[in-house]
Parts: C-alpha cells; sequence; structure tokens
C-alpha cells in the first residue's frame, strides 16, 4: 500500500479542540491516515498514555513538524498495511510502536523503523505500554549514561511508566536501585526491583541516597523533575556520575554548582525522545529490540499495567495521569 491516505475512509480518533483541560478531548471521525512507502499502518488494540500528552492537550508540547496533530506516542495492535517499501513487517503482524504522535486513534502510520514485534509474553493490548517506556529508559540509563552491573540508579518518579519499567531493567541488568514515590507505591517498587524508595514528601532524598551509598552517591540518575532538582541531584550523585533529565515537572531552570560537579568529576545530559529524527528514533528502536526485548521474552522485564480506559473516555485516562495515584502506565483501549 502506497501514499494513498485512505480516499474517502474515515476513523475515529481523539482530536483536541482547543488548549485547556481534559475536556477538550473529543472522540470522533477523521481521515484515515496516509501510509507513506516507509510506513506501516496500524490498527490500534491500545494506546499508552504519557505526561507529554497533557502538555501537548494543555497547548505547552506541540508536535515535531509533520508529525500528527493528535495525541498519543505509542500503541499496540495489528499491521493493516504496509508501503511499498516496507521489508520487516506484513498485514496481521501483531506490533508495537513508538510514534511522534497519532496514537489515540483506530488506525496510525508509523515508520518501519519504530516498530517492534510485541513479544509472545505479552497481552497485545499491555503492549501499548512499553514502547514509551523502553526507549526512554533503554536510550537515557543505558546508552547515555551507560550504567553498569553494580552500580547504582536512582530513579525519580518510581512509580510512572518509566519509572517502573526502569526499576525493572537496571534490577535485571544487576545494578542497585533507588527510587523516589510516594509512601503508598513503596511496596510495589520493591517488589518490582527497587533496593530502597524513598519518600520526596517527607523525606531529603539526597541524605537517604548518601545513606544507603555510605555516602558515595548514586552513579546514575534518571530524573523527570527537571530546574527545582537539579543543585540536589549533582549533590546526590557519586564520583564519575551521570544525571539525565528527561522531564522539566518542577521546573525549566535551576542553579548548578559547576565547582561540586568539577570535584566529581560528573556529568549532565538533558534528552527528548518525540524530536529526534526519525532515523535516530530507528536507532533507539533497534537498539531496545536487540538489548530489552529478550528480557522482556524471558519475563524479566515487563510493562506495569495501572488502568485501562475505552479510548473514548481519554479525559478520564488524562486526570488519572495528573492526579499521580497510579503505579505504572495508564491505557486507552481502542
Amino acid at each position: 500500500m502506497d501514499a494513498l491516505a485512505g480516499d474517502d475512509v474515515r476513523v475515529h480518533a481523539i482530536t483536541i479542540s482547543r488548549p485547556g483541560g481534559p475536556e477538550v478531548l473529543v472522540w470522533g471521525e477523521v481521515d484515515e491516515p496516509e501510509v507513506r512507502p516507509d510506513e506501516v499502518l496500524i490498527e490500534v488494540a491500545a494506546a499508552g498514555v504519557n505526561r507529554a500528552d497533557l502538555l501537548q492537550r494543555e497547548g505547552h508540547y506541540p508536535p515535531p513538524p509533520g508529525a500528527s496533530q493528535y495525541p498519543g506516542l505509542e500503541v499496540s495492535g495489528t499491521v493493516a498495511a504496509v508501503g511499498r517499501e516496507v521489508t520487516d513487517w506484513r498485514v496481521g503482524d501483531r506490533v508495537c510502536a513508538l510514534l511522534s504522535g497519532g496514537g489515540y486513534a483506530e488506525r496510525v502510520a508509523v515508520p518501519q523503523g519504530q516498530v517492534l514485534p510485541v513479544p509472545d509474553s505479552v497481552d497485545l493490548v499491555a503492549a501499548a505500554g512499553l514502547p514509551e517506556a523502553a526507549c526512554t529508559v533503554w536510550s537515557n540509563v543505558f546508552d547515555v549514561a551507560r550504567l553498569q552491573p553494580l552500580e547504582v540508579l536512582l530513579v525519580h518518579g518510581g512509580g510512572s511508566g518509566i519509572g517502573t519499567f526502569a526499576i525493572q531493567l537496571a534490577d535485571a541488568h544487576g545494578s542497585r536501585v533507588l527510587t523516589t514515590a510516594r509512601s503508598a507505591k513503596h511496596d510495589a517498587l520493591r517488589e518490582l526491583g527497587a533496593d530502597l524508595a524513598i519518600d520526596y514528601t517527607d523525606e531529603d532524598f539526597v541524605a537517604a541516597t548518601l545513606a544507603a551509598t555510605a555516602g558515595r552517591g548514586a552513579d546514575v540518575i534518571l530524573d523527570i523533575v527537571g530546574g527545582a532538582y537539579l543543585p540536589r541531584n549533582v549533590q546526590a550523585l557519586a564520583p564519575g556520575g551521570r544525571l539525565v533529565v528527561i522531564g522539566l515537572q518542577g521546573g525549566r531552570r535551576g542553579e548548578l554548582d559547576l565547582g561540586v560537579l568539577l570535584a566529581k568529576r560528573a556529568s549532565v545530559a538533558a534528552t527528548a525522545l518525540r524530536s529526534r529524527s526519525a532515523e535516530d528514533k530507528a536507532r533507539v528502536v533497534a537498539g531496545v529490540r536487540a538489548h530489552v526485548w529478550p528480557l522482556v521474552e524471558a519475563g524479566m522485564v515487563g510493562p506495569v499495567i495501572d488502568t485501562k480506559f475505552p479510548i473514548a473516555e481519554a479525559a478520564a485516562a488524562h486526570e488519572r495521569v495528573a492526579a499521580s495515584d497510579h503505579v505504572g502506565k495508564v491505557l486507552l483501549v481502542a
């Protein structure tokens, strides 16, 4: 199937009527997405809900140029059609995919390099909770920060989809995992492999990290908070430590003491996944397939699903994520 854009074919999707609260999410008919020669058309079984979707809905995180304007950065489903240049996928294949947008829909088109097979050990709907978390964790914790076995990883926001995946993957890698989360989530996070859960609402995570590591600190910190945590994250780093910032829930600006960073011979990186080129995303997806998927197939790592909502009830799903009471992924089921 080439770039035919589904002439006169209509499907349903969630659109954003205007920037605002969950009520601006509208389920209705839209044109079937165009399928370019190097793309796969997926019949969506489920879509993951990510905090980036909430930011897009509010008008703070527009899609990159050329991407679908509908929210949704990951899906699972079956291949409905393929472009003429597609060689790896066939109609009927069970797949999940990393998207630049458009996942809140009955059908979505995605470059073939961003598609992954659904592991035999994972339910098709649950697989929607894999692509964004797996790609984010692998690319940042292992590709950028080079976490090693026996090193200490500190994961902020351990109860999130990314946090729950990072805990499992680092534990399977033979690393020691510390995490911050509300106390109600601690038992679940320890079951996933966290050695220590820190209640950020009434504990100093720097002091707790240093106490747990005999004063040394964390070798790698995966941070979703940003500016508000920057100086304390640097304090919590071990000599040679690597801080990777992937979110700005605590603001865009923070004070960085370069003297502390120099003394520790430490580094700070900040990355985003959605804005990367298709080629770079394909590289990340290939790395996940090579290094992470065998662990998923073996049952050592997997999606943690908190709640499932019908896709037409996307507003309720956004409210669930905004409340931060979930552990793992919130999904929309088509």
